[in-house]
């Protein structure tokens, strides 16, 4: 596919876990990947793993080396985290250069400063600023907004996530270092400090994940979804297997299984949108929450460079894009997309009259 041939995106980070998968993914799409990163030795590493990818070498905190590395670039996605160190400055040097800024934060604190400090620059340059444009903030968001379809507003939405098994990157433990107490809940239309405690209940998962005991969280799609959908309340939870993997120090980093370096861990995110006494739901499963990364940002990328979006400025996936048209254009073999599905009250995911059936400690 050479639809995107001569087309250049800057990856920033682009020695990284994921953004390996982001950078071959950007090959299969047609594009040309430039990478970006602090490292001489490990980029050289990495060009040679992707050949025809140039590599520059660039420091965050010398805003004449972002701008060299990113000149003549078309878009960047920033693939470096812990985001709290790294999205400012290669913000900034996306506005400077002009061009699309994407991001695959899961950092909850980092996208929401992104939508409150950013909008009037990136709306007067005309750039549009994409943060958290991946499994956390991203699938979720493009879910809710499938969902909802032609509704205006809703009651609550609820992001439910099952994953078999998590084994994180260092990356993924830095970060939740990096970002600890800067968590956050939507509850009666603003953010407020997560409970001590979060509760605990069971959550109907479509087929073939089924019931599940699920705790609340704090996550981006939190942030993503309340920028652009009217909704006071939004939950997210995940069932309880995969917190304690990633609380448990002795938890292994991820191992690829497949050519494509792959993980066998599996996903399924299941969003019920609730408006008076109906609900509506959508779903999409798939394998290693680090490598669909990839196809989603990518994706965006292509959409916001072919001029595919509604908007400019800081905007979050679904506010940019058709939510269900976007998540039916991803490859099955990445992520496989079901709903919107209608119901009554009772289609929703929680058992139990309340949803409420414990306490647990917090995540």
């Amino acid at each position: 596919m050479n639809s995107h041939h001569r087309t250049v995106v800057a990856v920033v980070g682009a020695y990284g876990h994921t953004a390996g998968f982001v950078v071959a993914e950007l090959r299969r799409r047609g594009f040309t990947p430039l990478l970006v990163g602090r490292d001489a030795d490990q980029l050289e590493a990495a060009a040679q793993t992707h050949p025809g990818a140039q590599a520059r070498v660039a420091s965050l905190v010398d805003p004449a080396s972002l701008d060299r590395a990113l000149s003549g670039a078309d878009a960047v996605i920033n693939c470096a985290g812990p985001f709290a160190d790294t999205a400012p400055s290669v913000i900034d040097a996306a506005l400077r250069a002009g061009i699309p800024y994407l991001d695959v934060a899961a950092e909850q604190a980092v996208v929401l400063e992104t939508f409150e400090q950013r909008a009037h620059q990136a709306r007067e340059a005309g750039v549009v600023v994409a943060p958290a444009m991946a499994f956390y903030g991203g699938l979720g968001d493009l879910l809710a907004g499938a969902a909802m379809g032609d509704w205006p507003d809703a009651d609550d939405i609820t992001v439910a996530i099952a994953l078999d098994s998590w084994q994180p990157t260092e990356g993924t433990r830095k970060t939740g270092r990096r970002n600890a107490g800067r968590h956050v809940v939507f509850t009666g239309n603003r953010f407020a400090p997560p409970a001590a405690a979060p509760a605990t209940y069971s959550w109907s998962f479509p087929h073939p994940v089924g019931e599940q005991r699920v705790v609340e969280f704090s996550s981006a799609d939190q942030v993503t979804i309340s920028r652009h959908v009217r909704v006071p309340e939004i939950r997210v939870c995940m069932n309880e297997k995969p917190l304690r993997d990633l609380r448990a120090p002795q938890t292994p980093p991820p191992t690829a299984v497949d050519a494509d370096g792959r993980s066998a861990q599996t996903f399924l995110v299941d969003v019920v949108a609730r408006r008076g006494g109906e609900t509506r739901r959508a779903s999409a499963s798939g394998r290693d929450i680090y490598a669909v990364t990839a196809p989603i940002v990518v994706e965006a990328a292509a959409r916001i460079l072919d001029g595919r979006i509604n908007t400019t400025g800081v905007a979050a996936p679904g506010e940019l894009f058709d939510a269900a048209d976007f998540l039916r254009a991803l490859d099955p073999a990445h992520l496989s997309f079901s709903g919107p599905e209608h119901g009554r009250t009772g289609g929703t995911g929680r058992t139990g009259r309340t949803g409420r059936t414990g306490r647990t400690g917090r995540t």
